[in-house]
């Protein structure tokens, strides 16, 4: 996946310390209830003089020092974040993987409420900028589960641990100094700026450059507010970033092949899958987040919030020869024997893996974690 408006995954969760400061700054000392260690503030002093750098060069281009020190109050390095930058869903899972997450039933059931509940805004924006507004929702269920996790991680934490860290330095040293000027101008506070570890922010988690280019005051309060608890600014934003890369008003994103969608050019993205055709709006969602997957996921869900039923066509099995339906099973039956794998959707994570152990521990097996044909027939 190439970086472009959000670089980063599914998604999804996503800093400086005063330069000579060696200890958790006082603001930070009760981090956000159930934030992970890893994303709490770590001394570094090779970041605190990267920070100190860094200030000198945001001065140069603009930034006043009264928003440079609010911004920069009460942060510090995440190396969470860094870790997380390395292990993104669309990455690491398959397709069949990938869609049974993003279009899961509960995201569905979801969705549907939350288009009903917000039509009258949903069909303005649909009119205005000529996005479907079934897509609008599933970009808006697909970044932060319509609202539900938008985020809590601060921005200006995310952004200068990854410019810091340099892998890809040049893109978050961006992403920093945009955060800053939408400080400046006055669209949210530092406090409020908070967003996914990569810096992804609000319902439809915009990194701050595409915030810059592309958010919308929907609600005529003079700020683009896109963490609000009112969805409005957010959704609009989404829609007119559609809207500007491309995005032909009436036209599908494509469907899987034979399902009776527009056709376009076909792609396959897993071996042995469904086959899907695409269309130009198809490569516009991409440009939210380049990735086949992605794009795929947020058309499946909007069909499926409009009511439409599953895709039709089915995934081979996987590396230890398991369909989906297999690793349902395995899920459902060591559940029932007392290792709860805490859902049963076929995706094999660390919650199955976990239980996997615990079981085959408790019956003498070699403890290996991983889901096969024999464990599935021993649970029989």
């Amino acid at each position: 996946m190439q970086i472009n408006r959000r670089l980063f995954g599914l998604g999804l969760l996503s800093l400086g310390l005063a330069a000579c400061s060696r200890r958790l700054p006082a603001s930070m000392s009760s981090p956000p209830p159930g934030l992970p260690d890893d994303l709490r503030p770590v001394p570094n002093s090779d970041y605190d003089a990267w920070v100190a750098s860094f200030r000198e060069r945001a001065a140069s281009q603009g930034i006043s020092q009264s928003t440079l020190s609010a911004a920069f109050q009460g942060t510090g390095y995440l190396p969470g974040v860094v870790t997380r930058d390395r292990n993104q869903t669309e990455f690491s899972r398959t397709l069949e993987d990938y869609l049974s997450i993003a279009a899961s039933d509960e995201r569905v059931e979801k969705g549907r409420a939350a288009f009903a509940r917000h039509r009258r805004t949903l069909s303005t924006l649909e009119d205005r900028y000529g996005v479907d507004a079934k897509i609008i929702t599933a970009i808006w269920g697909l970044e932060s589960f319509y609202g539900e996790r938008r985020g809590d991680v601060p921005v200006i934490s995310a952004t200068s641990t990854l410019a810091f860290d340099g892998r890809r330095g040049q893109f978050f040293e961006q992403q920093l100094m945009a955060a800053l000027r939408i400080l400046q101008n006055g669209d949210i506070t530092a406090s409020r700026m908070t967003g996914s570890w990569a810096g992804a922010m609000g319902h439809t988690q915009f990194i701050p450059t595409s915030y810059l280019q592309f958010a919308v005051d929907f609600t005529g309060d003079g700020r683009r507010d896109i963490w609000s608890d009112d969805p409005s600014d957010a959704l609009a934003s989404a829609a007119a970033y559609l809207q500007r890369n491309g995005w032909t008003r009436g036209l599908g994103w494509g469907g899987e092949v034979g399902s009776g969608g527009p056709s376009g050019t076909v792609i396959q993205p897993q071996a042995g899958g469904p086959r899907f055709n695409t269309t130009s709006n198809f490569r516009v969602i991409k440009r939210y987040n380049n990735s086949d997957a992605y794009a795929i996921g947020v058309g499946h869900l909007a069909d499926r919030i409009g009511g439409a039923g599953p895709l039709r066509g089915s995934f081979p099995p996987d590396e230890n020869g398991l369909t989906k339906a297999d690793r349902i099973t395995l899920q459902q039956r060591l559940t029932a024997r007392g290792f709860d794998t805490q859902g049963a959707d076929g995706v094999i994570g660390r919650n199955t893996e976990t239980a996997i152990r615990a079981y085959q521990t408790n019956r003498g097996l070699p403890v290996t974690g991983t889901p096969s044909q024999e464990l599935l027939q021993s649970l029989r």
